[in-house]
């Protein structure tokens, strides 16, 4: 693994800060994004991201970025749909980016420190995630689980996953919980699942 990620999903104090700075362009904007040593994908914005990113639909209301990493995906959809953003993360370093970038694009968004749902406890119209994959099988269904718990009645969420990572595990354990599972990206093995509740 990289030894600039570590890994990203857990609190890592060893590795040196290197904080870069890069662009990031969704529809007619531009957002400035900072990003820093051991968190997911410093220095650019992931293939898996940026599908996740342009593929949904119009968003309204509550948006939760779960494992938000340096805030991307809550910052742009947050300000391009005009939504009431939270950004959660359990690694510290990802959080302050997130903040930063925040800060950087003149939006506003709560930001938690949590071990998935731990302390998260309201519920929201749509939920996002790009699953930390080598975090393992059993996080990642966690995360599901407290999707469907933590979103309001017709709520959505959203998840990117490549088939080598397990995207027939999750499509099967979305549907299991949710009832239903709609694949609205699938391109070279990359799946972007929507859930309704």
């Amino acid at each position: 693994m990289d030894k600039k990620i570590s890994h990203y999903f857990i609190e890592d104090d060893t590795l040196a800060p290197h904080i870069e700075t890069f662009s990031y362009y969704y529809k007619d904007m531009k957002f400035s994004l900072c990003s820093n040593s051991g968190i997911f994908s410093p220095g650019h914005v992931d293939s898996e991201t940026d599908i996740l990113i342009k593929s949904l639909p119009a968003l309204s209301g509550k948006l939760l970025d779960l494992g938000c990493g340096y805030g991307v995906i809550g910052i742009v959809l947050g300000k391009y749909f005009g939504l009431d953003v939270t950004l959660a993360d359990i690694n510290q370093r990802a959080l302050e980016c997130a903040k930063t970038n925040c800060e950087k694009n003149d939006f506003s968004a709560e930001i938690i420190k949590t071990d998935c749902f731990e302390n998260i406890k309201e519920c929201f119209d749509a939920i996002t995630l790009n699953p930390p994959i080598h975090a393992g099988k059993q996080v990642m269904f966690n995360m599901y689980e407290g999707a469907w718990r933590h979103l309001r009645p017709g709520g959505k969420f959203y998840v990117v996953i490549q088939k080598k990572h397990g995207a027939e595990s999750t499509a099967k354990m979305l549907e299991k919980l949710f009832g239903n599972c709609e694949s609205i990206y699938k391109k070279k093995g990359i799946f972007v699942f929507e859930c309704a509740k």
